[in-house]
């Protein structure tokens, strides 16, 4: 068997791709990203964004960074991925506007990448494919507010896959996990 030796850059790719990957596979579940804060943030981006891809972010220096990598920035109600490093109660108005797809094309819907905090905050229940019975999860620096909208956003199979990132930990949590807060 030939072993392929991949340069620094590709590791981190595959390793970035590989944990995004397994946090959609089994939602709920932390999966490690190769770096940690805002350069998770980057290498997320890094990992779902090239030329042909659209995105949003309400922060200027995160905008500047994800241009480089060649994709365009779009409008929040047009663009398919969006990155919130924090998430306001402010930007729920913004939010709201993310594409959830449509019955013909439900894969034109937005991915969310969200800076959040594992450590404490509102106790979730997750159930659905990929989980095993019901999963619980601790999810703080969020608004409220957001789980009643991605709620409501949700009409399977529209609505939105989203990333939780804190720190180099990353959950996914797809359209079809069900959320309970409780």
């Amino acid at each position: 068997m030939v072993q392929i030796a991949m340069n620094a850059a590709e590791a981190r790719m595959r390793d970035t791709f590989t944990a995004l990957m397994w946090s959609l596979s089994y939602p709920g579940r932390i999966h490690i990203l190769p770096a940690a804060g805002q350069v998770a943030f980057e290498v997320v981006a890094e990992a779902l964004v090239d030329l042909e891809t659209s995105f949003y972010t309400p922060h200027p220096e995160f905008a500047r960074a994800i241009g480089q990598l060649g994709a365009r920035m779009h409008p929040p109600q047009s663009a398919l991925y969006q990155f919130y490093p924090t998430l306001c109660e402010d930007d729920l108005v913004t939010l709201r506007m993310a594409p959830v797809g449509t019955y013909a094309y439900p894969d034109a819907s937005a991915t969310l990448v969200l800076g959040c905090n594992f450590d404490e905050g509102q106790r979730l229940r997750l159930r659905g494919p990929g989980v095993d019975g019901a999963i619980h999860l601790t999810v703080g620096a969020l608004p409220t507010a957001f789980w009643a909208l991605r709620a409501e956003m949700i009409r399977y199979p529209l609505g939105w896959d989203v990333f939780l990132v804190m720190n180099d930990w990353i959950v996914g949590l797809p359209r079809t996990t069900q959320v309970e807060v409780f």
